[in-house]
Parts: C-alpha cells; sequence; structure tokens
C-alpha cells in the first residue's frame, strides 16, 4: 500500500535546481543595499556589502566602504563565488538535464567547493573588520546577510551531492529497480 523509496533520476532535475536557488540567493546577498548590518537601538547606522551609512530621517550620510582593502576583498570573493556557481549551474544543467553525463559531475563538485571556500572567506572577514572599524553600539546582521550565508549552505549540500551522485550512475539511468526504505502491505 504505501513504499518510500529513493528515487535518484529526481537527483537530475533537483540538483539544477538547488544551484538556481543558491544563485538567486547570492544575487540577493550581493544586490542588497538596505545593508548586511544594522545598529540594534536607535537605527541610525546601517552597512551593505558597498557602502555604510548614518543619519537619521532623510538626513543620510552614505561613504563607500570600497576605499577599504578589506570591503575590496569581501566584494571581489562574493562576485567570484557567484561566478564560479554560475558555471557550475550551466555545468549542471549540462550534465543531467538532458542526458546523464556522469564525468562532469566531480569537476562541479570541485567548482562549487572553490565556491563555498570563497564565500566562508568573505563572510567572515566582513564581520570581523566591520566590528573592527565600527565598535560604538551594538549590531544585528540582517536578512541580506543571511541570503549569503544561506546561498553558501546550499552549495555546501550541493558539493556533497555531487561528490557522491557518481557512484550511482546506474540508478539515475534507471538502470537498476528500485531499493524501497519500508514498504506495508
Amino acid at each position: 500500500m504505501f513504499r518510500c523509496g529513493i528515487a535518484y533520476p529526481r537527483c537530475r532535475w533537483i540538483a539544477p535546481l538547488i544551484l538556481l536557488f543558491a544563485i538567486i540567493f547570492d544575487i540577493i546577498a550581493i544586490a542588497a543595499t538596505s545593508g548586511w548590518v544594522e545598529d540594534e537601538g536607535a537605527k541610525s547606522h546601517y552597512a551593505s556589502m558597498w557602502k555604510y551609512c548614518r543619519g537619521r530621517n532623510d538626513d543620510w550620510e552614505c561613504p563607500s566602504l570600497m576605499e577599504f582593502p578589506w570591503a575590496q576583498a569581501v566584494a571581489a570573493l562574493m562576485i567570484l563565488g557567484l561566478l564560479i556557481l554560475i558555471v557550475a549551474f550551466i555545468l549542471s544543467c549540462i550534465a543531467l538535464c538532458p542526458a546523464v553525463n556522469i564525468t562532469l559531475l566531480p569537476l562541479i563538485g570541485i567548482l562549487l567547493l572553490v565556491a563555498v571556500v570563497l564565500q566562508v572567506i568573505a563572510l567572515i572577514i566582513y564581520p570581523v573588520k566591520f566590528n573592527e572599524r565600527i565598535f560604538e553600539g551594538r549590531y544585528f546582521y540582517t536578512w541580506a546577510y543571511g541570503f549569503g550565508w544561506g546561498a553558501t549552505i546550499l552549495m555546501i549540500g550541493s558539493t556533497a551531492l555531487f561528490c557522491c551522485l557518481p557512484r550511482y550512475e546506474d540508478q539515475m539511468l534507471g538502470l537498476t529497480k528500485t531499493k524501497y526504505l519500508y514498504s506495508s502491505a
């Protein structure tokens, strides 16, 4: 009556979809102008990846963070990670969507691992250097910064998925019988 099994052919469609969501999350994090960081109390200070703003109501002063080397490094690492992620997405569509090309899967996994390392470095540098630069008050990290971490977490999971999928080539191609985890009569 009820059967639960692993349908490997679904990975052909889900894996590129996960990478697409990671791309969307990354673009949201990089393009967010409302800020990665906001002050906790007075709402008089916020900072995005590109600039930091101080002021009240309609009187805001927003100098660029790009004059600091650490901010340039964060921007470069995030954008480079996004570009590598886009290449991995395109390769995953080529490798999995029309027909399964198992030889590309480890390459996609390696590309994703490089993108993960770059983005983790960027997402760690930003709060450390921001806190060194701005030391008054208490700050919290907003949804835009969280989207950066969300994209990175999706890439970590996809890295494991793309590295493990070559072991299940026959199951992905539908050449083996489905193994049920649970079956009730």
